[in-house]
């Protein structure tokens, strides 16, 4: 049992300090969003998100997420990597909330099948419950609004973090007067996680090297009760001895990053593309 739950525990802090190791080697790519300046980026995706937002066609969504993909190639990401990250996402959040308005009891419309039949309506509380339970056209049409709606949304963000170094979109962040407070937590809490991730698979592997036999189930959730007890002792000391090292360094509340952004060709094409894309939703909604 201790062994399984090692293993599983180790593998999962790799897969995660692999996708951000992945992540990274992404922004580092030769592709089309890779060079559009982060400023520009930024602003632009955030014009697409409200586009999407405010979209009330399928297929208008439909193209929008189809955009996504698209930008994707042309930003040479492998696309399993863009799905896993958007699709397992969805059915966890968006899938609970869209299946209830697949019903005639939350949207009622034209009845495509009957999914189950009364003797006679009733109330359940407040609620009122028809003889017949189906799924409605409306319904369905709205779920599925809301799943690509949701689906676009996260692909655009994924698409802005994966192709940006992370140092670059925080000097975006920056120079777009986001609070420097807000940039400095993300910053740190970005370098953090990698670090305590470290930190854990160590312990991890540590017991492991030290444990020839099996621990028993309440021998082991002890050992995890103590480690998360050492783990926020080391981070608390960490973080003090990360802030006295940066005080001693000189540091001002300003984060500094030697390249300096320039708005280039690849750049206004972008935005004249992105004004054409939200011209054309405004046209024909």
């Amino acid at each position: 049992m201790g062994k399984d739950f090692i293993a599983k525990t180790m593998a999962e802090i790799t897969a995660a300090m692999q996708g951000s190791i992945f992540a990274d080697t992404y922004a580092s790519k030769n592709g089309l969003l890779q060079k559009i300046d982060p400023r520009v980026k930024i602003v632009t995706v955030l014009v697409l998100l409200i586009v999407t937002g405010l979209a009330g066609n399928i297929r208008h969504l439909c193209l929008l997420y189809g955009l996504t993909v698209i930008l994707g190639l042309l930003s040479r990401l492998n696309l399993f990597f863009l799905f896993k990250r958007v699709w397992l996402f969805i059915p966890l959040f968006a899938g609970i909330i869209a299946i209830p308005a697949i019903f005639n009891i939350i949207t009622p419309g034209k009845t495509l099948f009957t999914v189950v039949t009364f003797l006679s309506p009733h109330h359940l509380g407040p609620f009122f419950i028809p003889k017949e339970i189906t799924v409605t056209l409306q319904g369905l049409t709205s779920a599925a609004m809301l799943v690509m709606r949701v689906a676009t949304s996260v692909s655009l963000a994924v698409l802005l973090v994966v192709t940006t170094q992370w140092v670059h979109l925080l000097k975006a962040l920056s120079v777009l007067k986001v609070p420097e407070i807000v940039i400095l937590v993300l910053a740190m809490t970005y370098r953090y996680i990698q670090l305590l991730l470290r930190t854990v698979e160590g312990m991890l592997l540590a017991k492991k090297s030290r444990y020839i036999s099996d621990m028993k189930i309440k021998q082991e959730h002890g050992w995890i009760v103590s480690r998360l007890g050492v783990l926020i002792g080391k981070s608390y000391r960490m973080s003090s001895d990360v802030h006295l090292a940066m005080i001693s360094r000189g540091w001002s509340d300003n984060p500094q990053l030697m390249d300096d952004f320039s708005v280039r060709l690849i750049d206004w094409l972008w935005i004249v593309f992105v004004m054409a894309v939200t011209g054309c939703w405004v046209v024909l909604r």
